[in-house]
Formats: structure tokens, C-alpha cells, sequence
């Protein structure tokens, strides 16, 4: 019976079981090139996503130009006042909502107007912030890149 369980025992020090599987060193290695990758793509997606982002304020200039010259042709004026012309700013990031540029009429005579669109947030943190304007002759334009 002795002779059995050193056998048994033999047997099963003999037999080790190992999964097939990484090291650790091969699991860093390939995380670090992943990140060297990734360093390497993103400053150039800053730009797309400036100019993603800068389609919110072409967007809300050009409904209130539209209404701009809806008040023109009703009251032969421009208006400064948003509540004039029927429009409602969204919500902006600093008052909870949504918006990242702050719309602005800047001037409105009888002849004329201009507004603009802030953005609220340093895209690709140079210090400088997202600027479009709109005049009454519909002449989009961006006054800062960013």
C-alpha cells in the first residue's frame, strides 16, 4: 500500500498543469505602444473636433440672421434684443445645458446688424477661443480660430 501512494504522489508532482497565456512584460510592452499611438493621433484630431464644434455656432448664427431679417421686413429695424426677433439661446455649458458658444448681437442700427458666437472652452488649450460673426448681408465669418 506504501508503494501505491508514493506513486500517487510522484504522479502528481510530475504532472504540471500551465495555461497558455501573456507575460506581464509582453501585456506592458504592447500598452505602451498603444499609448505611444494614441499620443501620436490626438493632437491631430484637435482640429476636426474644432471644426465639428464650430458647425453649433454656423448653425445658430444662420437662424438668427434668418430671423434678424424677418424683424427687418416687418419693422424695416434691425433688433439687439433676442426676445425682438423670436430668438432663444440654448442653454450653455455654464448654465447647465448643452451649448458651447454664448450667441451675442453686438450691434443693430436700421440698416444694419452683427452677431456673434463665443465659444465657452479653449479647444486645444492655446488660450485663444472660437469666434464667428454674422452681419446683415449673411457674410459668415470666423474672427479667432482656435
Amino acid at each position: 500500500m506504501n508503494t501505491f501512494l508514493q506513486n500517487f504522489r510522484n504522479n502528481n508532482k510530475q504532472k504540471k498543469h500551465y495555461v497558455a497565456a501573456y507575460s506581464m512584460t509582453e501585456i506592458l510592452i504592447v500598452l505602451c505602444i498603444i499609448g505611444i499611438l494614441l499620443l501620436m493621433v490626438l493632437p491631430s484630431q484637435t482640429s476636426v473636433i474644432s471644426q465639428a464644434k464650430s458647425i453649433e455656432a454656423q448653425s445658430m448664427l444662420n437662424h438668427l440672421y434668418g430671423l434678424q431679417k424677418n424683424h427687418f421686413y416687418r419693422y424695416s429695424r434691425y433688433s439687439t434684443e433676442f426676445e425682438d426677433i423670436g430668438f432663444e439661446p440654448a442653454l450653455t455649458i455654464e448654465q447647465g445645458g448643452q451649448a458651447i458658444y454664448k450667441i451675442e448681437i453686438v450691434e443693430a442700427s436700421a440698416n444694419s446688424f452683427k452677431a456673434t458666437a463665443t465659444s465657452l472652452s479653449d479647444f486645444d488649450g492655446d488660450g485663444n477661443f472660437n469666434t464667428w460673426e454674422i452681419d446683415d448681408k449673411k457674410l459668415l465669418k470666423e474672427i479667432v480660430k482656435d
